[in-house]
C-alpha cells in the first residue's frame, strides 16, 4: 500500500467518523426538547399573589412556613393570616371533591364583602395542584404544603386525612375548623359556613 493510498484511508475513515458523529439520535437528551418546568405550569395557573404579613400573628401557626404556589417565595402563614377573617383551605390535586369546589370558593372570593381565601396544597405534586388551577381557571392564592403525607401546615392544623378541609381564621387569631359542610357546593355554604363559624368569636 502506498503512502498516497494510505492518508487517503486515513481520509476516508475521519469523514466516515464525522458522519457518524454528526447524525441525529433518537432519544439524545441534548435533542429531546425539555419538559416544561414549573415556570410554565406557574405562568398558565396565573394565580393571586399570596397574602403579605398585616403586622400580626396567629399564634397557632407561628413559625409554620409554605412556599407560595403561585412563585415559590416562602411564606410564614403566622403572620400572613393574622387580620382575619381567611378562610383557609387544604385540597389536593387527586381529590375529586377538591375539584368541585375549588371553582365555589373562587367564585366566593369574587363577592363583595367575601373573606380572604388561602388555598394550601397538599400530597401531590406542584406541578400537578398549578395544572388541576389552570384547568379550572382558579387563581385563588395558594400554599404548597409538600407532595408528601404530612407537612408543617397540615400538623398545625391537625387536617384531618379526608380532603377537602377548610379552616377560618378569625380576625382575633382563632383558628377553627369548618365541620359543617365538609364540602362545600354553592357560594351560600360557604358565606353561611363563615357565619356561623364566626359567631360569638371576639
Amino acid at each position: 500500500m502506498t503512502k498516497v493510498t494510505r492518508w487517503a484511508l486515513v481520509v476516508a475513515v475521519l469523514a466516515v467518523a464525522l458522519l457518524v458523529a454528526f447524525l441525529p439520535r433518537g432519544g439524545d437528551p441534548a435533542r429531546t426538547p425539555p419538559s416544561p418546568g414549573l415556570a410554565d405550569a406557574r405562568a398558565k395557573a396565573a394565580l393571586t399573589p399570596c397574602p403579605s404579613p398585616p403586622g400580626g400573628e396567629v399564634e397557632a401557626l407561628r413559625g409554620v412556613s409554605a412556599d407560595c404556589l403561585g412563585d415559590g417565595a416562602k411564606v410564614d402563614l403566622g403572620q400572613a393570616l393574622s387580620g382575619g377573617p381567611v378562610l383557609v383551605n387544604v385540597w389536593a390535586s387527586w381529590c375529586q371533591p377538591c375539584r368541585t369546589e375549588l371553582p365555589v370558593l373562587q367564585d366566593y372570593a369574587r363577592q363583595p364583602g367575601a373573606a380572604k381565601v388561602l388555598g394550601v396544597q397538599v400530597a401531590s405534586p406542584a406541578e400537578d395542584g398549578l395544572g388541576l388551577l389552570a384547568e379550572l381557571g382558579v387563581h385563588l392564592p395558594s400554599v404548597y404544603d409538600g407532595p408528601g403525607r404530612t407537612g408543617p401546615v397540615r400538623e398545625a392544623l391537625k387536617t384531618p386525612p379526608s380532603l377537602p378541609a377548610s379552616y377560618l381564621v378569625t380576625a382575633s387569631g382563632q383558628v377553627r375548623f369548618i365541620a359543617n359542610p365538609r364540602t362545600f357546593r354553592d357560594t351560600d355554604e360557604v358565606r353561611a359556613a363563615i357565619e356561623a363559624t364566626t359567631a360569638g368569636a371576639p
